[in-house]
């Protein structure tokens, strides 16, 4: 497993931490992406983000789990998550990504999308990878994957992922089988790759995107 602070992070490093040297180059492989959307919906920073995937070559899905429907805070995204119910939210994620499954998935999110996506990766024996930008999700005790790449972009502090969460949720990830890369951004906000956002940090949004891109290129 992997951990790198980006940039330089001050204080004691968890548990879960590497150097970033051995961050790897990735390959020419092209996957088939499908990236889910934050509770602000299926806004602009999305297709920018799939964009970005795309530019490198992947097949790139980015599902409206909203419907249409978009928020201006994380309050009302909070509020139209609850009114839609989290079970009909994966339903709807996938009702999207079966007629795609077959060809092994790379699952990807943003932070609620992130949730969603590590749901659907843990569940699909053909899934490729699983990339998580700005959130986690609760683990069952009898997941079992078979070696699954995992990565995690996540500020630092967030609010949304203390680190004893990260630690807990690290543990029963290797637990289920999965092989497991997190990177923290200090001082970033927590969707800092969103740019239509006050969480928004330039730097460390470059510095994810460059990593996923590899890792993604790698699969």
């Amino acid at each position: 497993m992997v951990l790198l602070t980006v940039p330089g992070t001050m204080g004691v490093t968890p548990p879960w931490a590497r150097d970033a040297g051995r961050i790897c180059e990735g390959s020419d492989t092209v996957a088939t992406v499908v990236l889910f959307h934050s509770v602000y919906g299926l806004r602009p920073a999305v297709h920018s983000a799939a964009e970005r995937l795309r530019a490198a070559g992947h097949e790139v899905h980015t599902p409206d789990l909203f419907e249409g429907r978009t928020a201006d805070s994380v309050e009302a995204g909070m509020e139209l998550k609850d009114e839609i119910g989290r079970d009909e939210l994966l339903k709807r994620a996938i009702t999207a990504t079966a007629p795609l499954s077959e060809r092994g998935l790379v699952y990807a999110g943003l932070s609620l999308g992130g949730s969603i996506a590590q749901n659907l990766a843990l569940g699909d024996t053909r899934a490729r990878g699983l990339l998580l930008l700005h959130g986690t999700s609760d683990i069952a005790e009898d997941a079992a994957v078979d070696d699954l790449p995992v990565q995690l972009h996540v500020a630092d502090p967030d609010p949304y992922e203390p680190h004893d969460w990260l630690n807990a949720w690290y543990l029963r990830m290797r637990r289920a089988g999965a092989d497991v890369e997190v990177f923290r951004y200090a001082g970033a906000g927590h969707l800092f790759t969103d740019d239509g956002l006050d969480d928004h940090d330039a730097e460390s949004a470059e510095s994810a995107w460059r990593i996923a891109l590899d890792f993604v290129a790698d699969l």
